[in-house]
């Protein structure tokens, strides 16, 4: 029996309205510069979620979807929800998004929790849901609000993460065997080096965890808010990513100089740049886009792909390669085939 092949045949999104600039950070933080924080992080601004939930934010981002590219609804078999930051620590909130969007009632849906690797992840998922016959349009929507959880002391990671939701359709296709081979890894060992310690089952929030600390870099945080080790997270990125990248295009057949463009989890400009070196890949086969949005977690890879089908960076055919990487440990890499839509 012939495995049904699947495209990427839609990306939409939602930003919140609310504008953090770097200026903003200066003015409240009293130090660096806004040309400092650009050059250590590539970033000018970021987006940042009000009284928005990833419920609201999930449901922005397909209804756009819908609007945009004239989807119906009714067509939708499954939804996927990649975020770190549901409404509630139950019900899933895809089935919230669900209900919002008034999919149908014989329409799957469910959460899975992962970061920056989690629209690779999303993608393997819909594919499969499709190579079984489970599904013919999967509907993937990426979100989160983890700026709530950043200590407003906190300048190391203020100054990198943003908010946003988007959404993707995933669909079988005829024509174009559009998502190729994956590869993944995971490794729990790093587990500490990014995430928010208390909240949880394993360490519930109370007036202990809720204690603010000061690290020797002037940063403020406690148990209850998001910490990540920068340079930790960077050896990690250096250590799997390369390896990771050379081993999805020897399993889809390809070498670095038959890719048409690379677009990795947008991170920071010194993790990009340095796996951009590690990898020697030109720069004009190497796509950021993070100047005016930050990172924004498992969103940073369709928001580039949209992005970059704006700018006339992909064309229909294109070989392009991508990979997540980041809390967890766990990354993945794939490669597409693009379709213009």
């Amino acid at each position: 029996m012939e495995i049904r092949k699947s495209v990427i045949s839609a990306i939409s999104s939602y930003l919140p309205e609310n504008v953090l600039d770097n200026q903003m950070l200066v003015d409240e933080f009293g130090t660096w510069k806004p040309e400092k924080i650009f050059h250590k992080t590539g970033i000018k601004e970021r987006r940042i979620a009000g009284k928005e939930v990833v419920s609201d934010m999930a449901v922005n981002a397909a209804e756009a979807l819908f609007e945009e590219y004239n989807i119906s609804r009714e067509e939708v078999d499954f939804l996927l929800l990649c975020t770190e930051t549901p409404d509630y620590i139950m019900p899933a909130t895809a089935c919230l998004v669900h209900e919002k969007l008034g999919l149908r009632r014989s329409a799957g849906a469910f959460d899975y929790n992962l970061g920056c690797s989690g629209y690779v992840y999303g993608l393997a998922l819909a594919k499969s849901l499709i190579a079984s016959g489970l599904a013919s349009k999967v509907l993937l929507v990426t979100g989160d609000v983890l700026t709530k959880f950043i200590n407003p002391m906190d300048k190391s990671t203020r100054t990198i993460f943003g908010d946003a939701a988007t959404a993707t359709m995933v669909e079988e296709s005829n024509n174009i065997n559009g998502i190729g081979e994956f590869v993944f890894g995971t490794d729990g060992g790093g587990a500490k080096n990014l995430t928010i310690p208390a909240g949880g089952m394993a360490l519930p929030r109370s007036p202990e965890t809720a204690k603010e600390r000061r690290n020797r870099f002037g940063n403020v945080r406690s148990e209850n808010d998001f910490y990540m080790n920068g340079p930790e997270i960077l050896k990690f990125s250096m250590d799997e990513v390369p390896l990771a990248v050379s081993e999805v295009l020897e399993k889809n057949c390809l070498d670095k100089a038959s890719a048409d463009l690379f677009i990795f989890h947008q991170a920071t400009k010194l993790v990009l740049e340095h796996l951009r070196d590690n990898l020697e890949i030109p720069e004009n086969k190497f796509y950021m886009n993070m100047e005016n949005l930050g990172n924004t977690v498992s969103s940073t890879i369709p928001l580039a792909l949209k992005q970059a089908q704006k700018e006339k960076r992909i064309y229909n055919g294109d070989r392009v390669v991508l990979a997540g990487f980041g809390v967890g440990y766990s990354w993945g890499a794939c490669v597409l085939e693009w379709l213009e839509f």
